[in-house]
C-alpha cells in the first residue's frame, strides 16, 4: 500500500446505545438499540488488525460510547497497543468518576458536540431537553480535570444563524479545537434535506470562517466535510498575498485537502461495516468476514474514491481538485452517484463546459 493512502484517523462505533435524538444523526440509534456485535474480545482483536496496517488516531464513537460498560477497556488496550486513544461523547454522562477513568485508560482527548449556543438551539438540534446542559457540565469536568477537548459543531438551516456565537462559545468553554460541519445528508439527515445550508449561504459560511480564520490564534478552528473551503482558502490566501511560510504551515497541520475519506481516514460501524466516512451509507467490506488490512488496501469503493482522475462534472476537470476532491458522500446522497460532483458547490472551473 502507497504512503500516500495511510490510515492517519478512523473513527468507531462501539455501541449503537444513545440517550439523545439527534436530527442530524446518520445511525437512527436510540437507548434500546443493540449494543453492536463487537464483544470485547472482537474489539481487542480489531484493534490487533489494525495494527498491522497503521498505527492512527482511534475515536471511540457512538451512538453514545460512555453506554458501554467496558469503554475504558477497550481505551486501555489500544493505548497499550500504541494508538492516540480518543473518544466522542455528547457529554450528558460525564462526571468525576467518568474524567478520572478517562485519563486512567490513556485516552488523550474528548470530542463534545454543540450545535447552538443556548438550550432552546441545542436542544432543538439534539432532540433532548438538557442536552445543551449537559455539555456546559462536561466541558467543567473537563477543564477541572484538565481533559484537553474539542467541540465539534453541526450546522443546518435550523441553527446556521447561529454559527458565529456557537464558535464564540466553544473558544469560550476552553476548547482545543472547533470543527464546523455543515452536515451531510445521511441516516435520519434524509429527512431533512428541505433544512440543508443553501450553495449560496454555503459559500458565504466558508467565506466568514476564512476571515475568522486568519485572525484566529488561541485554538484550532477547522470547517469539516466541507471541502470547497479549501479552494476558497488557496483563492484568498494567493490573492492576499500570504507569505509561503505561513501557507505551508497551513497545509502540514492538516488543511491542505477537503475531503479525505478513504484516503486518510474510515469509519467502522458497530456491525463491522468499514466506510469511506461516518457519513457515507456504502460499506467497502466487513472486518468479520474479511481483514481490515484487505478492505483498507483492496476494495473497489476505496479505489475508486483514490481515483481522482475519474471524478464526474465540475470535480472531474477542476483545477482545485488536489485541495478539495468535492464530498463524495454529499454527492451520493444528492445524486445516487459518489463520483460525481458536489452538488454545494458554488464554483464553475473555467474549462467546464457541463
Amino acid at each position: 500500500m502507497s504512503k500516500k493512502w495511510e490510515l492517519k484517523w478512523m473513527a468507531w462505533e462501539i455501541t449503537e446505545k444513545c440517550n439523545l435524538n439527534c436530527v442530524h444523526c446518520r445511525s437512527s440509534s436510540d437507548i434500546h438499540s443493540p449494543e453492536g456485535l463487537f464483544t470485547l474480545d472482537k474489539c481487542f482483536k480489531l484493534l490487533d488488525e489494525i495494527k498491522e496496517v497503521a498505527t492512527p488516531v482511534i475515536v471511540l464513537s457512538g451512538g453514545e460510547p460512555l453506554l458501554r460498560k467496558d469503554v475504558f477497556d477497550i481505551a486501555r488496550y489500544g493505548t497499550e497497543k500504541g494508538f492516540r486513544m480518543c473518544m466522542a461523547t455528547n457529554g450528558v454522562l460525564v462526571n468525576d468518576e467518568i474524567c478520572m477513568k478517562i485519563k486512567d485508560s490513556g485516552i488523550k482527548i474528548v470530542s463534545l458536540s454543540l450545535d447552538g449556543s443556548t438550550k432552546e438551539i441545542h436542544d432543538d438540534f439534539r432532540g433532548q431537553p438538557g442536552a445543551f446542559e449537559g455539555v456546559m457540565r462536561a466541558a467543567e469536568y473537563f477543564n477541572k480535570h484538565d481533559i484537553p477537548f474539542i467541540i465539534n459543531s453541526s450546522f443546518t438551516k435550523r441553527n446556521q444563524h447561529d454559527i458565529e456565537n456557537t464558535y464564540k462559545l466553544a473558544k469560550k468553554l476552553g476548547a482545543t479545537a472547533w470543527y464546523m460541519f455543515l452536515i451531510v445528508p445521511t441516516g435520519r439527515g434524509e429527512e431533512i434535506m428541505k433544512e440543508l445550508v443553501s450553495k449560496e449561504d454555503y459559500e458565504d459560511i466558508l467565506n466568514w470562517h476564512y476571515e475568522m480564520e486568519r485572525e484566529e490564534d488561541e485554538i484550532l478552528v477547522r470547517p469539516t466535510c466541507a471541502p470547497q473551503y479549501y479552494r476558497i482558502w488557496h483563492e484568498r490566501s494567493k490573492k492576499e498575498g500570504l507569505d509561503t511560510q505561513r501557507r505551508s504551515l497551513k497545509f502540514s497541520t492538516g488543511g491542505g485537502k477537503g475531503c479525505i475519506a478513504a484516503q486518510s481516514i474510515c469509519f467502522i460501524s458497530a456491525k463491522g461495516d468499514v466506510y469511506p466516512c461516518s457519513y457515507f451509507p456504502i460499506s467497502a467490506g466487513n472486518v468479520f468476514k474479511e481483514k481490515f488490512k484487505d478492505i483498507w488496501e483492496n476494495s473497489k469503493l476505496f479505489q475508486d474514491i483514490r481515483d481522482f482522475k475519474s471524478y464526474e462534472g465540475k470535480c472531474g476537470v477542476c483545477k482545485y481538485l488536489g485541495v478539495c476532491g468535492g464530498c463524495r458522500a454529499r454527492a451520493y446522497a444528492v445524486t445516487g452517484d459518489y463520483m460525481a460532483e458536489e452538488p454545494f458547490c458554488d464554483y464553475v472551473p473555467e474549462n467546464y463546459n457541463g
